[in-house]
Formats: structure tokens, C-alpha cells, sequence
């Protein structure tokens, strides 16, 4: 059998791996002396040895076999690294093109650069360990672990040039978000998306102990990934000539199938709606090429080897002497000449401009990304007469809006979502386009086909994940899910707000679209559901993050909700939150007043409030919370017929920030005009009070808030009785007005008996009669 690699492509591309292997090395452990032009001596080492080795050579390994695929098949890949520890390679392997010193021109290509690159590692001011931002190529930081083939198949959707090879470290195909992922390439397309080749690197070892999968045969991993559906190939062995050849040639036949693939999805030929994928399970030791012992005890394909193998290099002399062998080994004098620059015959196995893998477009998706077409809200609005005289739909309304984004964004927008779109009341969207189904499907079967742009899959990590991708790489995108389980993708959603904070500070970086969030079914309209379907709490965790990345929106209702979602639609490097109900609600604002409402971020609503100086002020920020806060001013008016009040609704929660902390915030002079600078302030939440305290602590007014949410206190129960439950009622809010109110309080102790006996009315009428009392459900606003 002829083998894949002739010996002298085979020794250049293996010299090429030995010079990632040494850069590698060389940035774990060197500040000087980065050629070894003399003896290693203590003020060579870096004094903090900090980085990971274990996987690095493996994925040097991979990228050097893709290197020869770009440059025989004139194809586009992008390299996700889930072993992200592995930064000091890929940092390497873009220094080897000539991106990184494109990007970075300090880091040149010749000896004073090396040294640069060395010493900047996990160093001080330099850049981290991971293949983070910073790192050219990347669009998965890996540093958190689980999400690199989730990554890879968004970043497909769309791109039908695209091959990401994914490489999955064994370690993190531990997680349950990976192990999940495998049922992306049943979504793919090949007649309209690109593909993904997973490689599964199994090294055997995770920080102190063996890995599942590295511990599992080959004949069970091929029943587990064929029952996934991919076709294994196996490259196995420690002997780097033999490895290369059977690399070679299991990336030959894997790439050899995805061109047959989309063949014959593009040309019409027969093929299988799901192909079986290949993918790639590679063997290698942990470690390689590094030592095989460290004072007794072994190191080379052992867990030893997954951070730093000699780790006193700096204070022990024969450490020091293991270091220099190890580096001597890959023999730099023959990959680099006498001025530290790459030997011409190495680089050419590099490919050039953007098809090298670190100078990739899709790494850097805002070259790629164009403006979302999008229409004219107006066309979608409600027609809203009165405050309060009809009832809409608020997401129902914002779905005919985005059927006519899909209309405009055939290849350029899509929507995910854990099997949800039509249960938050977004089913307009059907009417455009289907979920995309690729399995067979039955004759009964409704809104599925293979062409679908509606991603429905039953884990927020899958639809976080390929969102992800999907912006990194130049699109634009929407995740709607219930309030309560978007919680599940807490730490995703860390680690795409880091990824945003660092990417924004460098200029080579091009600005990608916002990572946007519709919450529905939320807190106070899952009654039905209970306890564990009730949690606000997702806006807490947001508004931790940099001022400069988040924005939460709270509209009331659908015109509201139209100009959040298409105003967020049109960002870039944002997380934006929406939360916004579903079901039929009171309709306050006609489409011009909620352009003007949400531009502004929060305002007084002086249909609903008394001119001049306000006894008090009643606030809400939500679309129950508005409900209430208004049927307690109608309470208001009925006990306590002179109060003044001024009601103030809040679209844009970081608004209530000063201007210091949040580009949103409001001056000081601003907010005291809207709130007052000594007026009691009740103030209804969507979320828990302590989110409003903490966003208004220095505000001159602030003791006087008196902030009612959500408490904790839920069940199976009725829609305003979940309100009752916490405090959030309007019987509830017209108490908190009447007692923090000085000229009120000592006066209306009937008013306050007669509330708590219509408290007492509702909780004995709900739990004999199982629903809400008449004149809640009957109740609309009769302005002033």
C-alpha cells in the first residue's frame, strides 16, 4: 500500500512540528536565550513557571497535518481548540505563519521576537496561557471546558466554504455540554452549511487521572461514535514517522468523504440526508517528545506531563540540564537560522494569507459580518388608543417582526432555542421558515425541513454554544428561552462576556454582532408550572459584568418590546437581556410614545401620573410589575383621592445606574428630577429587590426606595396570586405607598385594614375557587 506522506514531505512537515514543539516549550519556561546559543542558566528561566504541555504537542501535531490539507486542497479551515491550555501551541503555530507578527509586530520573526514571544507568556503584562482573544485563529478561549464542538458547528451554519476542524481534548469530553454536542451533525446541511471534523485527542490524562474515554477500547468507541452517528478513524502510537503517515492518511480519507458529502448535497446526486460524518480519534502520548522522567518518576505519557514537567529549572541545576536536553532535542540550530527566522523550506509548508489557519476571516468573524437588513417596526405595531384599553400579545407581536427578519436574512440570521420558539409565542416565524430537521420525518410532522433556520434542540449549552459560533464568525442571531433555565448557561454566558471585554481592546479584532437573549414564560406567569420554573435571577448574574458589555431591557409591552428587540438586533459587541412576557397583557404605549419611552430608557408616564411635585412616586420595571403598579395607583386614588403621584416605568435597567458606572446611567440632576431627591419611592421589580439596591446605592434618594419583587416564594398557583405571594400586588404596593408616605400614613388606617382584609378575601377565594378574584381579572386602567 503506497503510503500518504513521500520522506522528504514527511521530514519537513515533521521539522515543522519539531519547531512548534520548541516555541512551545520555550514559552512554558524561557525569558533569554531563547536559541540556546549558550548554556541554560538560571537567569534564563522565567521565575513563575506557569502553562500546560500535556496536550500541546498533539495539537501542534494536528495543526501541522492540516497546514499540508489547506495547501493540497485550496480549502478554508478554522482550528477550534477545546484543549484550550494548549494556547502556548496555537500561539506558536501563528508565530511559525507570520500572523502573529503581522498583528503584533514587536513579536517579530527573528531572535528578539522569540525572545519576546517566550517571555510575554503567562507573564505580567504579557498575554495568558489559553488560546484567548489574543491569540490569532482563536474563536474558542478553552480556558472553561465543554464548548468547542458547539462552536464549531455554528460556525458552520451558513458557511458553506467552511471546514472547522474541532479538536476535543479527553478530558473535556467529560462535560455534559460535550457530550451533547455530538448531535450537531444532525442539524448540518451540506447543501447549504459547511462541516465539522471532530478529532477526538485522547492522551489518556486529565490534571492527576486517567480519562474515561482514554481508558475505553477502540471497538466500544467505535459502537458509542458510530451510535452517534460518525464514522471513526483511528491514528494511534508514540513513533513520530509512523504517526505521521497514518495522520496523513485518516485526514485524506475524512476530507476525501466531506467533499463527496457535499457533492452530492449540492449537486442533487443520492446521498444520505445525514451523512456519516468522519471523524478522527487520535492517540497519542501525553507529553510527547518531552521527558520521559523526572527524578524517578515518569512524566512522558502520564498525567505528570499536563502542566510544567520540570518545575525547577530556575533553582535545580539538573533539572535545568533535563529542560536543555528536552529543548535541544528538536534541534532548533536546524529550524531556525542564524537570525531566529523560520528556514525558508519549513515556512512553505505554511499556507499563505488568509488560508492560514491563524490569519482565518472566520476567527475574526466581524471581517466577514454584514448589517442585518432589518424592517420597520412600525409595520408591526399595535395600535394603542388609550393606556390600557386593549390587550396584546407582546412576543406574539415580536415574532411577526423577526418572520420578516428571516424574509430579509436568508443566509445571514437564525434563531435557537430549546424546543421553545412556539411556546414563547414566536410561531410567526413559521411562516417564513421551519425548524431544521435532517432526520426522516413522518407525514405528520409539521414545521421541520432541511432547510429550516429555527435551531431547536433540548439544551440551552447546544443552542448557547452554536449561537456563539454562529456570532464569532460573522452572523447575527437570537436565543429565546424560558427565564427560569437560561440560568443553565450562567458560566457560557462568563466566559462570551470575557471574551467580549478583552476582543474589544484589540483594534485587529473587527466588532462581531451582540449575543442577544428574549426571556419569556418568566417568572410570574409560570403559575402553572411552580416553583422550579420561577427564578428572575439571570439579570443579577448579567449586571456583574463590565458596564461597557451588558444591557438588560425590561419592555411592558409589545410596541416596548418591538424597538428593544430591533434596537438589539442592530448592536455589536453586546450581551443584551430581554425579558418580556407572553401572554395577553394591558397595551400602554402607541408605537411613536414607545420609541420616545425607550430611547430615553426610563420616564415619568404623565397619562397615568398628577402635575407637579409628586407626594409619591411609584415605580416599576416589567411587564407585571407595570400591571400592578398601575392597578395600585387606581387604589391609590379611590382611599387617598388628594395624594399626588407619578408613576415612572423603567425600559432599561441599567439606566438607574449613574453615569460613572453605566454608559445608560442617568445623571445625578436627571434621576433626582424623575424620582425626587427625598420623596418615598415603591418601586415593583420584575426580579429580586436587592438588583435595584444595588444599581441605585448612590443615588441621593436612595433610602427611600422600597423595593418589591421577587422573594422566593413560589408554587403551583394563579398569576396574581404568585404576585400576592411576594409582595408584588397592587393591594401590596398601595400599603407600601400609604405607610412611607408622612402626609398619608397617619390618616388612612382604615384604608391600610381595608387592603389587608381584600388580601385575606383573595387568599381564602383562590384556594377554594382556583382562580384569580373577578375584579383582578377584570380590572383595566381608568387613567386619572
Amino acid at each position: 500500500m503506497a503510503k500518504a506522506l513521500a520522506n522528504e514531505e514527511l521530514t519537513l512537515l515533521d521539522r515543522y512540528w519539531r519547531a512548534a514543539n520548541y516555541l512551545s516549550v520555550g514559552q512554558i519556561y524561557l525569558m533569554g536565550n531563547p536559541l540556546l546559543r549558550e548554556p541554560l542558566k538560571a537567569e534564563h528561566i522565567k521565575p513563575r513557571l506557569l502553562g500546560h504541555w500535556g496536550t500541546t504537542p498533539g495539537l501542534n501535531f494536528i495543526y501541522a497535518h492540516l497546514n499540508r490539507i489547506i495547501r493540497q486542497r485550496a480549502v478554508d479551515l478554522l482550528y477550534v481548540c477545546g484543549p484550550g491550555h494548549g494556547g502556548p501551541g496555537m500561539v506558536a503555530n501563528a508565530w511559525l505563519e507570520g500572523s502573529y507578527s503581522e498583528i503584533y509586530p514587536h513579536v517579530s520573526e527573528d531572535e528578539a521576537g522569540m525572545q519576546q514571544l517566550f517571555k510575554q507568556f503567562s507573564f505580567p503584562g504579557g498575554i495568558p496561557s489559553h488560546a484567548a482573544p489574543e491569540t490569532p485563529g482563536s474563536i474558542n478561549e478553552g480556558g472553561e471546558l465543554g464548548y468547542s464542538l458547539a462552536h464549531a458547528f455554528g460556525a458552520v451554519f451558513d458557511h458553506p466554504d467552511l471546514i472547522v476542524p474541532c479538536v476535543i481534548g479527553d478530558g473535556e469530553a467529560e462535560t455534559g455540554p460535550l457530550a451533547a454536542s455530538w448531535h450537531g451533525s444532525k442539524f448540518l446541511n451540506a447543501a447549504r452549511d459547511g462541516a465539522v471534523l471532530p478529532i477526538l485527542h485522547l492522551n489518556g490524562y486529565k490534571i492527576a487521572n486517567p480519562t474515561l474515554l482514554g481508558r475505553t477500547s477502540d471497538e466500544d468507541l467505535v459502537q458509542l461514535f458510530s451510535g452517534y452517528g460518525y464514522e471513526p478513524l483511528f491514528v494511534s502510537g508514540h513513533e513520530p514517522s509512523d504517526m505521521h503517515q497514518q495522520m496523513a492518511q485518516a485526514l485524506d480519507d475524512a476530507f476525501d468523504r466531506i467533499a463527496l458529502y457535499q457533492r452530492q448535497a449540492r449537486t442533487g446526486q443520492p446521498g444520505d440526508a445525514v451523512p456519516r460524518w468522519p471523524m478522527i480519534i487520535l492517540r497519542s502520548p501525553k507529553g510527547w517528545t518531552g521527558p520521559q522522567q523526572v527524578d524517578g518518576k515518569k512524566v512522558e505519557d502520564f498525567w505528570r506531563a499536563h502542566q510544567v514537567p520540570v518545575s525547577a529549572c530556575r533553582e535545580n541545576e539538573a533539572h535545568r540540564q533535563i529542560l536543555e536536553t528536552w529543548l535541544r532535542s528538536y534541534q532548533p540550530e536546524t529550524l531556525f537560522d542564524q537570525d531566529g527566522r523560520l528556514r525558508a523550506e519549513i515556512r512553505a509548508q505554511a499556507p499563505e494569507g488568509d488560508k492560514r489557519m491563524s490569519a482565518s476571516p472566520y476567527a475574526n468573524g466581524g471581517r466577514l459580518r454584514r448589517d442585518l437588513k432589518v424592517p420597520d417596526i412600525r409595520r408591526f405595531a399595535l395600535q394603542v388608543d388609550q393606556p390600557g384599553a386593549i390587550d396584546g400579545q407582546a412576543t406574539a407581536q415580536f415574532g411577526h417582526y423577526l418572520s420578516e427578519i428571516f424574509r430579509l436574512n436568508h443566509d445571514n440570521f437564525r434563531l435557537f432555542g430549546p424546543d421553545e420558539t412556539a411556546s414563547n409565542r414566536l410561531s410567526a416565524v413559521f411562516d417564513v421558515t421551519d425548524r431544521r430537521w435532517m432526520a426522516p420525518r413522518k407525514p405528520y410532522d409539521e414545521q421541520l425541513s432541511r432547510e429550516g433556520r429555527v435551531m431547536e434542540i433540548l439544551s440551552e449549552h447546544q443552542c448557547q454554544g452554536w449561537l456563539e459560533g454562529y456570532l464569532l464568525t460573522g452572523r447575527h442571531g437570537l436565543f429565546n428561552c424560558y427565564e427560569a433555565f437560561i440560568h443553565i448557561i450562567d458560566s457560557m454566558f462568563n466566559q462570551h462576556a470575557k471574551w467580549l471585554k478583552v476582543a474589544r481592546k484589540l483594534p485587529w479584532r473587527q466588532p462581531i454582532s451582540s449575543l442577544n437573549y428574549l426571556l419569556s414564560s418568566h417568572v410570574w406567569r409560570q403559575d402553572h408550572n411552580g416553583y422550579s420554573h420561577q427564578d428572575p435571577g439571570f439579570m443579577d448574574h448579567v449586571a456583574n459584568k463590565k458596564a461597557d458589555i451588558v444591557r438588560i431591557y425590561l419592555p411592558p409591552d409589545a410596541n416596548t418590546l418591538l424597538w428593544v428587540g430591533d434596537h438589539c438586533l442592530r448592536t455589536w459587541d453586546r450581551i443584551n437581556v430581554i425579558v418580556a412576557g407572553k401572554q395577553p397583557s394591558p397595551q400602554w404605549l402607541d408605537m411613536e410614545s414607545a420609541i420616545a419611552h425607550c430611547e430615553a430608557g426610563m420616564g415619568e408616564w404623565r397619562w397615568a401620573s398628577d402635575e407637579g411635585e409628586p407626594d409619591v412616586v411609584m415605580a416599576c420595571a416589567g411587564d407585571v410589575p407595570t400591571i400592578e403598579t398601575l392597578a395600585a395607583v387606581d387604589l391609590l386614588r379611590g382611599y387617598a383621592p388628594g395624594v399626588r403621584i407619578r408613576v415612572v416605568n423603567v425600559v432599561d435597567l441599567m439606566a438607574l445606574q449613574p453615569q460613572a458606572m453605566h454608559p445608560h446611567g442617568k445623571s445625578d440632576d436627571a434621576f433626582d428630577a424623575l424620582f425626587t431627591p427625598d420623596k418615598p419611592v415603591i418601586f415593583a421589580f420584575h426580579g429580586y429587590p436587592s438588583l435595584i439596591h444595588r444599581l441605585t446605592y448612590a443615588r441621593t434618594n436612595h433610602p427611600n426606595f422600597h423595593v418589591h419583587g421577587f422573594n422566593e416564594e413560589g408554587t403551583t398557583t394563579t398569576p396574581f396570586d404568585m404576585t400576592v405571594l411576594n409582595g408584588l400586588d397592587r393591594y401590596h404596593l398601595a400599603q407600601a405607598a400609604i405607610r412611607h408616605t408622612p402626609s398619608l400614613a397617619a390618616d388612612h388606617a382604615e384604608a391600610l385594614a381595608d387592603l389587608e382584609a381584600k388580601l385575606a378575601h383573595h387568599q381564602t377565594y383562590v384556594r377554594e375557587k382556583g382562580e384569580d378574584l373577578p375584579e383582578v381579572n377584570n380590572w383595566r386602567w381608568k387613567g386619572r
